[in-house]
């Protein structure tokens, strides 16, 4: 079978009650990685492991033409194969190959009785469960690299849009200085960026399974002998593996990876990392889009069951439930990196779920992060006002710089903290309490009657400590704004993939 060939879509027969479609799980529910990492999607998968197993072999000799034939036409229909049954009859053995070899052995017996034995043959049940799933993975990734490259796009576009648009920058969840939309956006996107780079390096590297019963590829040895009366030349082990990866699609490992997990703790790090970046995303318009705030608003919001005003950040609320489901499930995968001897038992078969659940939870993440950025309505109107709600002391750090000219570091320190005081505990604006804070400090003298400043020179004789048109300068929340425009620039330098480039 094709290694490109569009994989087949999961169809849980109606009133299979154990069926899983997403019903507590919209983060991913209907979406393109949720059909191929069902149980449909991995028969698919391990049929297709199975059957370019078979190929391999023949390439090298190591089986006739006509078994790869067989065995390639009977794992093209996996409907011939129930899911529910295998599950159950995997209990007996601890995975689902055991049960689906023999069915598939049968299967290929019905077209040619000769060529039955070829299949599976020399492998192990981990070979092709290990190399189903990063067919899995693979196609998988397939649709979260473009969603995350269409997600780049439109930041890309939203950061240079709003490039110098003004707004408070909070931390602590407390106003701070000053800052752009326009950053905050090309930080996202930079983010998102960084995502897909691991990703794509991650995909690129997702490798076939083969080592056979302890990873020594001993069988494919004793076969070849059998058939050939003579012992087969010591790199046919390093020639198969180069020759299955070649027939899945996959990279060709060194060795073979039974106990060592290397792929699937990068793939892990990967998804949580990604689920983390558009997580930071979605908690920025979270906080954003609250009422109060007003900031930002989904294009298309959710409504609600009891409140009709309600339009609730839906896809955001999804990405960062995705976010905090991830980074947990990675740390199982990492955990199963202690595996003992040759073939473990239990950290093998911990990793199945967790890494299922994680991909589909940041391919969930990704689709709707594709579709949050696409259609987010920014209000710069609400970042203005919201940037001018503390009355200038967002800029205070700005009125520390100026005054240390005048009194030194500490002392202007001293006279904003006594304002900003002033201005919360009576209500009143900054400039006025400023105006009064510093008629205290610095009031109208020769320089001589002054006392100098300890650490900056003394004002100059006879000149207000700040001018009316000065203070208005300096309040000015959008004259604060420091390299925030070059930085903004200088980000979208970095390109993004196209959105249909593929590894």
């Amino acid at each position: 079978m094709p290694s490109d060939e569009l994989p087949w879509t999961e169809h849980p027969q109606q009133g299979d009650e154990s069926a899983d479609l997403g019903l507590l799980a919209p983060s991913w529910a209907g979406s393109a990685v949720a059909g191929l990492t069902g149980d449909a999607g991995y028969l698919r998968a391990l049929l297709d492991a199975e059957a370019a197993l078979t190929r391999a072999q023949a390439a090298l000799g190591l089986a006739p033409r006509s078994a790869a034939a067989a065995v390639t036409a009977a794992a093209a229909e996996p409907h011939r194969h129930d899911a529910r049954t295998l599950a159950l009859r995997a209990r007996t053995a601890g995975n689902p190959v055991v049960p689906l070899v023999a069915d598939l052995t049968a299967a290929v017996a019905d077209r040619d009785p000769g060529v039955a034995a070829y299949v599976h043959r020399g492998a192990t049940s981990q070979d092709i469960l290990d190399t189903a799933t990063m067919l899995v993975c693979a196609r998988a990734l397939d649709t979260v690299l473009p969603d995350l490259a269409r997600t780049a796009a439109a930041l890309r576009r939203t950061a240079a849009e709003h490039r110098d648009t003004p707004m408070a920058g909070r931390t602590l969840t407390q106003h701070a200085v000053p800052t752009t939309f326009g950053l905050k956006a090309a930080g996202w996107r930079s983010l998102v960026l960084d995502a897909h780079d691991r990703l794509a390096s991650v995909r690129a590297a997702l490798p076939v399974q083969l080592g056979g019963a302890a990873g020594t590829l001993a069988a494919f040895h004793a076969y070849a002998e059998a058939e050939d009366g003579r012992p087969p030349a010591p790199d046919l082990g390093s020639r198969l593996l180069a020759r299955y990866a070649a027939e899945t699609g996959l990279a060709a490992p060194a060795l073979p990876w039974h106990t060592l997990r290397t792929p699937v703790a990068d793939l892990a790090g990967a998804l949580a990392f990604t689920a983390g970046a558009l997580g930071k995303l979605a908690a920025d318009v979270l906080t954003l889009s609250r009422t109060e705030l007003g900031e930002l608003t989904e294009g298309s919001g959710g409504g609600s069951s009891a409140m009709p005003h309600k339009t609730n950040p839906v896809r955001a609320t999804l990405i960062a439930a995705a976010a905090r489901q991830v980074p947990g499930l990675a740390a199982v995968l990492y955990g199963s990196l202690a595996a003992e001897d040759e073939r473990p038992a239990g950290a093998w078969h911990a990793e199945w779920q967790p890494l299922r659940d994680a991909l589909r939870l940041t391919g969930g993440a990704a689709r709707d992060a594709a579709e949050l950025t696409a259609h987010l309505r920014v209000h710069p109107h609400r970042m203005r006002q919201n940037l001018d709600a503390t009355g200038g002391l967002v800029v205070t750090e700005r009125l520390v710089a100026a005054l240390t000219a005048l009194t030194g570091r500490a002392e202007a320190r001293r006279i904003l903290d006594t304002a900003a005081r002033r201005t919360a505990e009576r209500d009143i604006e900054l400039p006025a309490a400023l105006d009064e804070t510093l008629d205290e400090a610095l009031p109208m003298a020769p320089c001589e009657d002054r006392p100098a400043p300890s650490d900056g020179p003394p004002a100059p004789r006879g000149v207000p400590a700040l001018s009316p048109s000065r203070l208005r300068q300096l309040l000015d929340p959008t004259g604060y704004l420091g390299s925030a425009g070059a930085l903004v620039d200088r980000a979208l330098e970095r390109p993004e993939h196209p959105a249909q480039e593929l590894p």
